[in-house]
C-alpha cells in the first residue's frame, strides 16, 4: 500500500486542538503477525497541559505519557484500565497517566512548572526533567463472570527518560514483544498562553510470533525513514495516514477506529465520599476553621468546594429506620 499522504506538502493551517480531531486506530498486517496502532491526541494533550498549567517541557512529557498509555492499553485483551508511572529523580517528579478501554485518558505531573533549556539537539529536554528512575505499569482487567482479576504490576528501569524508548524497553523485557514506538508533542506560544500544544500523537508497531525476518527488516527500514509523528500531524495527517507512512509499502487492515479524549472520573459526589471517610474530628475542624472543605483532583486539577451545609450533613447521625 503506497502512502496517500504527501510529506513534502505543508498545510497552510495547523490542525485545530478540538477534541473532535483526537482519535486512535488499530490495525494488523502480514496475516496478523504485525500489530499497529496510531493516535492523534493534540486536543486532549493541550487540555491536560492547560488544566495543570504545565511548562513546555512538562507538557511534552505528560503528553507523551498520555498518548503512550492510550496506545499501550489497546495491546492487551480484556483490559479495563492501564496506568503508566514514570518516577525519576528529575525536577518534574512523577508522571502518572491512566487510560481506559473506552479511549479516555487522564494524568498529572508532580511539578508541572518544571522546565529546562533545550537539549543538545535543540529539542525539549524531556529526559532531563524526568531523570533516572523507574517505569511502573499497572494493568487492571475487566470484570469476568462477576469477578475481577488481580491487577498486574510491572516495573522496569528508565532507559532514557524519553518515554517512547522506555515503553519499548518495557515491552521487550516484560512482554517479550519487539516494538517500535514514536511519541511526540509539539508546543508553541499563542496570543493567550505561553505554552499551547500544537500537535501530539504517535504510533506503536509490534511484530508478533510468526513474523518473518524479512518483514521485521522491512518494518525497521520503513520506521527509520518515517518523519517524526508530530511533523506528520502538523502537516495534516490522521492516524491512518501516520500508519501508511510508518509501514511504507506494507499493506494493513484497520480493525478499529475510535475517538479518544481527556476525561476524569472525579465528581462532587466522590469528593463528598472522600470527606465522609475522614475522622469525625477532622471534618469538625474543617467546619469550624474553614467553614467548608476544598478538594482538588490530582488528575484534572478540578476544584470541589463542600460548604457548611455539606459538612453538617456528613456529620449528622444516620437516620434510624
Amino acid at each position: 500500500m503506497q502512502p496517500k499522504y504527501n510529506t513534502d506538502t505543508l498545510m497552510k493551517t495547523e490542525l485545530s486542538n478540538s477534541h473532535s480531531n483526537d482519535h486512535l486506530i488499530q490495525a494488523v498486517a502480514a496475516d496478523a503477525t504485525v500489530r499497529a496502532i496510531a493516535a492523534v491526541t493534540t486536543g486532549l494533550v493541550d487540555e491536560a497541559s492547560k488544566r495543570h498549567g504545565a511548562s513546555g517541557t512538562a507538557s511534552a512529557a505528560l503528553g507523551r505519557a498520555l498518548t503512550g498509555a492510550l496506545m499501550l492499553g489497546r495491546t492487551f485483551k480484556d483490559l479495563e484500565r492501564i496506568t503508566l508511572q514514570f518516577r525519576g529523580d528529575g525536577p518534574i517528579g512523577t508522571i502518572t497517566a491512566e487510560a481506559s478501554a473506552q479511549g479516555t485518558v487522564r494524568g498529572y505531573i508532580n511539578n508541572p512548572a518544571a522546565d529546562l533549556p533545550p537539549n543538545e539537539q535543540g529539542k525539549l529536554d524531556v529526559a532531563g526533567v524526568i531523570g533516572q528512575g523507574m517505569m511502573h505499569v499497572i494493568r487492571e482487567a475487566a470484570y469476568e463472570m462477576g469477578f475481577t482479576k488481580e491487577p498486574y504490576y510491572g516495573s522496569v528501569p528508565l532507559v532514557s527518560g524519553e518515554i517512547a524508548e522506555d515503553i519499548v524497553y518495557y515491552l521487550s523485557v516484560s512482554e517479550q514483544i519487539p516494538s517500535a514506538v514514536s511519541l511526540g508533542v509539539f508546543v508553541g506560544p499563542d496570543e493567550v498562553r505561553d505554552c499551547r500544544v500544537i500537535a501530539a500523537g504517535g504510533f506503536l508497531i509490534q511484530t508478533l510470533p510468526g513474523a518473518g525476518p524479512e518483514m521485521i527488516a522491512a518494518i525497521e527500514a520503513s520506521v527509520s525513514r518515517a518523519p517524526h509523528a508530530t511533523e506528520m500531524i502538523r502537516q495534516g495527517a490522521r492516524a491512518r495516514e501516520i500508519l501508511q507512512i510508518a509501514l511504507g509499502d506494507i499493506p494493513f487492515e484497520v480493525l478499529d477506529e475510535r475517538p479518544v479524549e481527556f476525561r476524569c472520573t472525579c465528581s462532587y459526589e466522590r469528593a463528598v465520599n472522600i470527606v465522609s471517610c475522614l475522622e469525625r474530628d477532622e471534618v469538625e475542624d474543617m467546619l469550624e476553621k474553614d467553614k467548608g472543605a476544598e478538594m482538588t483532583c490530582h488528575f484534572c486539577n478540578e476544584v470541589y468546594w463542600l460548604d457548611e451545609a455539606a459538612l453538617e450533613k456528613i456529620l449528622a447521625p444516620p437516620l434510624v429506620m
